[in-house]
């Protein structure tokens, strides 16, 4: 069953009244926008670790570890 012209033209009209006219094609940059994007992610040939050895790595990376940060915080209060 597909839908009338009757159907697509309320449709139409309720999008209008709820978004305005001049919203509609902002709407719809941003939406190709983010299927562009969508598409380029998928795309892409770089795959992401997130095992727990790469969290470490990135935490000692930083400089010092989360429970060094956390007594230095501590250390703060206390003063």
């Amino acid at each position: 069953m597909s839908p009338s012209i009757w159907q697509i033209l309320l449709v139409v009209a309720i999008v209008i009244l709820l978004f305005g006219p001049k919203r509609i094609p902002g709407l719809g940059k941003s939406l190709g926008e983010a299927i562009r994007g969508f598409k380029k992610g998928l795309n892409e040939d770089s795959e992401i670790d997130v095992t727990d050895s790469s969290k470490k790595e990135q935490i000692h990376e930083g400089g010092q570890t989360q429970a060094e940060s956390s007594e230095k915080a501590k250390d703060k209060q206390g003063l």
